[in-house]
Formats: C-alpha cells, sequence, structure tokens
C-alpha cells in the first residue's frame, strides 16, 4: 500500500539506494539487482546502432561549396571539415571498440546500466553537432576557444561515463561473466581512467591556444586503440567454456 503513494521522485530514490546497497554487498552475483537482469545482446545491438547512424551523421555536416566556379579552392578550403571528420570518426570507432571490450566482460545488464548506457550514446549522438560547431569555428577563424572547450566537454562527459558504467558492472562482479578474472577487470579500469584526465588537460588547454589542445585530444586516440592487457586471453577463456558446456 505504501508503495502506491510514493511519489516518482520518492520511487527514483529508492531505486538509487538499492543500487547503492547492490554495490556492498560483496561478491554474491544475485544479490539485489536493480530490477530483472537481462542478457545484454540487445544492448549492444542497439548501441552499435546508435554509433553507426553517429558515424554517418558526421559526413552528412561536410557541406559542398557553393561556388562551384572555384571549386578547387572551395574544396581546399573545407580542410578544417574534413580533419573534424576524420577525427571524430576516430574517436568514436575507438570508443565503439572500446564499448565491446566492456561487454565482452558483462554477463548481465540491469536497471541501472541500461540507463548509464543510454546517456552514454545520448552523448555519442551529440558528437556530429559538436563536430560540426568545430569545423565551421577553424573555416570561420572565429569561436575556435569556445569550439574546442565545447568538443572536449562533450568527449568529457562520454569519457566519464564510459568510467562509471564500467566501474558500476565490477564492483563486487555483480554483472561480469565468471571468465573475467581480477587482473583483466582492473587492467579494463586502468586503460579507462586515465580517459577524463587527458581530455580536460585537452580541453584546458585548448582554451589558451585551440590548436594545442586539439593536438592533445588527436593523442589520445592511437593510445586507445591498443590492446588492453589480459583482453585476449579472457576471451579464450570464455570460448573454451562455452565449448566444453552441453
Amino acid at each position: 500500500m505504501r508503495d502506491r503513494v510514493l511519489s516518482p521522485w520518492g520511487r527514483l530514490m529508492r531505486w538509487f539506494r538499492a543500487a547503492r546497497g547492490a554495490s556492498t554487498k560483496g561478491a554474491t552475483r544475485s544479490s539485489n539487482p536493480i530490477g530483472a537482469e537481462r542478457d545484454p545482446k540487445r544492448l549492444v545491438t542497439f548501441s552499435d546502432a546508435v554509433i553507426a547512424i553517429a558515424v554517418t551523421l558526421l559526413v552528412l555536416e561536410i557541406q559542398p561549396p557553393e561556388d562551384t566556379e572555384h571549386l578547387l579552392r572551395g574544396l581546399f578550403e573545407l580542410w578544417p571539415s574534413y580533419v573534424a571528420y576524420a577525427i571524430t570518426f576516430l574517436l568514436i570507432g575507438q570508443m565503439w571498440v572500446n564499448h565491446h571490450v566492456m561487454f565482452d566482460h558483462i554477463r548481465s545488464a540491469d536497471r541501472m546500466l541500461l540507463l548509464l548506457n543510454t546517456l552514454l550514446l545520448m552523448v555519442i549522438a551529440f558528437l556530429p553537432f559538436a563536430s560540426s560547431l568545430l569545423a565551421h569555428a577553424f573555416e570561420s577563424g572565429h569561436g575556435q576557444r569556445t569550439a574546442l572547450i565545447f568538443y572536449g566537454a562533450t568527449y568529457e562527459v562520454a569519457a566519464i561515463l564510459f568510467n562509471v558504467i564500467w566501474e558500476y558492472a565490477r564492483r563486487g562482479r555483480r554483472l561480469l561473466t565468471s571468465t573475467t578474472d581480477n587482473d583483466t577487470a582492473r587492467a579494463i579500469s586502468r586503460r579507462f581512467r586515465p580517459a577524463p584526465l587527458w581530455i580536460a588537460v585537452g580541453t584546458a588547454l585548448g582554451a589558451l591556444h585551440p590548436v594545442v589542445g586539439l593536438v592533445v585530444v588527436v593523442a589520445f586516440i592511437p593510445f586507445y586503440w591498443l590492446p588492453i592487457k589480459g583482453e585476449v586471453g579472457s576471451i579464450q577463456r570464455a570460448r573454451e567454456q562455452s565449448k566444453g558446456d552441453p
């Protein structure tokens, strides 16, 4: 009877208290899930679709020159759009790869994980706009610092959400696969944790000098494409276990 009179805010607070309680129950996987635990395959499929749409929208932000009489010069002047497209495509691709790395080790998803992943996808879907803003600022020569800060802040939120999703999933090992050992879980955490600081430094430098800030953010790309220690071994153990199942 009491649940019926709870306000929506009261129910939300109960939900978050339950989430916090679930993370402190120890290593018991079945302890107090936030809603029913589900197979994360549909979550991953939906995430792939959103990411695919986001990278497709990037190229649609590049508008052809209106002056076809001097087309070659007009195409050359679009170089900021090409650069923003390439950088953002690689960064989103990088997030897609690491999203799969995360969910290779997550065996189930509860409502809190679904919410956190939805917030991450919301930020990723916003990146084409941030990329377009950055390109237009460099093309016009005005507002470059503001555009770089806006661009970096968008990635900062995405990097923070990556960490929040993984740490929520691995706490107490409640949502992790049985083949994911503690060393692998810690290795993934170590890879994800520097990202918010790295992007924050690039954004701060961009407030002083936009090109320098952009270079720092771009340096983020090759590092996060590197494989994570323990990643291969954990996947091999999962495959061997699935082969051994009747």
